[in-house]
């Protein structure tokens, strides 16, 4: 079933840990998070992984953003004094099967915490493995997808 999994990633914690997004960060937050955004994006697209990017505090409310118009990719902006970490727990502890969640920290406290609640995790750095794979297999079905339309361009047509 398509966007069965849920893939959760600390945002901050992955701004930090990718040292391309930690110059960015370093000159433009936004540009940094968008970086970010866009990156993962082709695991949303490809993998049909529910994707939710969670970043610590802006302001006094939960802000929840939907870049891509899809409720399935969603942006959640903690509110002050509360962590992407507490957000994230909340999310795994009353998912419907916790078991559906990947979390992507380096956070080891988190990682103990979140596997605790029967999801599992990985580093930044299996997540930037993980976006590697999802690219090639998108650039291998484009490729056949141009080749099949080639051949049914140069095809007579009746």
């Amino acid at each position: 079933m398509a966007f069965e999994k849920h893939l959760l990633i600390d945002g901050s914690n992955s701004l930090h840990a990718w040292p391309e997004l930690r110059a960015l960060l370093k000159r433009d937050r936004d540009a940094a998070r968008a970086t970010l955004s866009q990156r993962v994006s082709v695991l949303h697209d490809v993998e049909q992984l529910r994707v939710t990017l969670v970043f610590d505090g802006r302001g006094g409310e939960l802000v929840i953003e939907r870049p891509s118009g899809h409720a399935t990719f969603t942006h959640l902006y903690t509110p002050s004094g509360t962590t992407a970490d507490d957000v994230i727990e909340q999310l795994v502890g009353n998912s419907v099967d916790a078991s559906l969640c990947l979390v992507a920290t380096d956070d080891r406290a988190e990682r103990q915490t979140i596997e605790a609640l029967g999801a599992a995790g990985i580093s930044s750095n299996e997540l930037l493995a993980q976006i590697g794979r999802a690219d090639e297999r998108q650039r291998t079905q484009v490729s056949g997808l141009r080749r099949e339309n080639e051949r049914e361009w140069r095809r007579p047509k009746s």
